[in-house]
C-alpha cells in the first residue's frame, strides 16, 4: 500500500512543475501578443511574429490557442484582468478624501487609456470591425472592460450615483480619458493632458461635493 502511495505522490509531484511551466509559456505568450498588437498593430502581429517575440515554438502557442482570434482576444483579457489588479493595488495609496483624492483617481485613469493596454485593444477592436471572427469575442471583452473601468470609478470616487449628474460625469471622465488616450497614439501629449486633467478634477470634484 505503501508502495502506491509513494507512486501516486510522485506521479503528482512530476504533474506539477509540467503544469507550472505550462502556465509561464501560456503567460509569456499573451504578455507578448499585447507588446506586438501595441507596436505593429494587428496585420503586422502574425502568429509567428509574437512566437519570436515570446521565445516559444508556433506548436506550443498553438497548444493553448487554436486560432489567431482567439489568441489576442484571450491576451487583451489577461492583460485586462492584470490592470485591475494593478489599479487595486495603486488604490491603496490614493489620498483618503477631498479634491486630491478626486485629483489622483482621474489621474489614474487616464493613465490607463493612455499605456500600451489600450493601444493594444484599440488595435483589436478596430480589426474587429472588419475581422468577423474577432467581433463577438472583442465586442464582450470591451463591454466587460467598460463596465469594470465604470464599476472602479465609482468605487474610487466615492460618487453617489442616485444624485443627478453623478453618473453622466463619472462616465464622462472614462470617455475623455479614453479621448486623452487617443490623441496620444500619434505623439507624445502629456503637457497638454495635465492641464486637462488638473481642470477636469475640479469640475469632477464640484459635482461630487454637490451631490454629497
Amino acid at each position: 500500500m505503501g508502495a502506491v502511495t509513494g507512486h501516486v505522490t510522485d506521479h503528482v509531484t512530476e504533474r506539477a512543475p509540467k503544469q507550472d511551466r505550462s502556465r509561464a509559456t501560456r503567460q509569456r505568450i499573451l504578455a507578448a501578443a499585447v507588446a506586438c498588437l501595441a507596436e505593429h498593430g494587428w496585420s503586422g502581429s502574425t502568429v509567428a511574429v509574437v512566437c519570436t517575440r515570446a521565445g516559444v515554438s508556433r506548436g506550443a502557442a498553438q497548444h493553448h490557442f487554436r486560432t489567431r482570434e482567439e489568441l489576442f482576444t484571450a491576451a487583451i483579457a489577461h492583460m485586462a484582468e492584470q490592470w485591475l489588479t494593478t489599479v487595486r493595488e495603486r488604490a491603496r495609496a490614493l489620498p483618503r478624501e477631498g479634491p486630491d483624492r478626486t485629483y489622483a483617481v482621474v489621474d489614474m485613469l487616464v493613465s490607463v487609456y493612455t499605456g500600451p493596454l489600450f493601444r493594444a485593444a484599440l488595435h483589436l477592436w478596430v480589426a474587429a470591425g472588419e475581422q468577423e471572427a474577432l467581433r463577438p469575442g472583442v465586442t464582450a471583452l470591451e463591454a466587460h472592460m467598460g463596465r469594470e473601468a465604470h464599476r472602479l470609478a465609482v468605487e474610487f470616487l466615492g460618487a453617489d450615483e442616485s444624485r443627478p449628474g453623478v453618473r453622466e460625469t463619472v462616465q464622462g471622465t472614462l470617455d475623455m480619458a479614453r479621448g486623452l488616450g487617443l490623441a496620444n497614439l500619434l505623439s507624445d501629449d502629456s503637457a497638454r493632458r495635465a492641464g486637462i486633467v488638473g481642470q477636469w478634477s475640479r469640475l469632477l470634484d464640484g459635482v461630487l461635493r454637490e451631490a454629497g
